[in-house]
């Protein structure tokens, strides 16, 4: 990371603390950080991560070489992102999976509630047909990277968390494979409770942040020289 990116980070985190990320002791009058305010921090710093592929670019393009998969070239990323886009947005219609395009890359924003039973992280029956369908357009679009993360809220220990995350993420791909997508194509990270969306402190803000997202990144051929 740059000594300017850091800086800018380290500033915003610091205005971030000293705005709402503090709470008072009644009895002591000291000032310490919220576990609301820690789990906005994380969001900060992951949606700074999220930005490059799990494992590293450099990683995920060699697995891509060996599996003999191609590149896109500059100028047709847009249009082949466009027509996945319309393709899984098609696929998903009616479900609550959210297709959300930043840039040239989607992320699916898909709800654990018709994901995994609580505390499971096995793909719910209901589910399957949905998932079956995203694999089909994703092994049908085969020139991208694909990440998979998984989310908890913050109920249970932090530990626990984040490896019901891991397991999530891990399910979600391990699908995805059995249903044609090269595994190459494919890396998983839990984040466990550390990127909430919403608050946690309510049952609704509990379950927005129970979720697996997956991103969907074109492969330029520019990665592959």
């Amino acid at each position: 990371m740059k000594t300017s990116t850091r800086l800018m980070l380290t500033a915003a985190l610091a205005a971030l603390v000293t705005t709402s990320a503090c709470t008072t002791d009644p009895v002591t009058g000291e000032r310490r950080l919220s576990k609301a305010a820690i789990g906005g921090i994380g969001g900060v710093l992951g949606g700074y991560l999220l930005g490059d592929l799990v494992g590293g670019r450099r990683d995920r393009t060699e697995k891509i070489l060996g599996a003999g998969i191609g590149g896109l070239a500059g100028a047709g990323i847009g249009a082949y992102m466009d027509k996945q886009e319309r393709d899984l947005r098609a696929r998903t219609a009616g479900t609550d999976v959210q297709v959300i395009r930043q840039g040239d890359d989607l992320v699916l924003n898909i709800p654990s509630g018709i994901t995994f039973a609580y505390d499971s992280a096995n793909v719910a029956p209901q589910f399957q047909r949905t998932l079956d369908q995203v694999a089909d357009t994703l092994a049908q679009y085969n020139q991208t990277y694909i990440d998979v993360y998984g989310h908890t809220d913050s109920t249970g220990s932090d530990a626990y968390n984040q490896t019901l995350s891991e397991r999530r993420a891990t399910s979600v791909a391990d699908y995805l494979a059995g249903r044609g997508v090269q595994t190459a194509r494919i890396g998983t990270r839990g984040y466990g409770e550390t990127q909430p969306i919403a608050p946690n402190d309510t049952d609704a803000g509990r379950a927005a942040n129970r979720r697996v997202e997956i991103k969907i990144v074109p492969i330029a051929q520019t990665d592959l020289r």
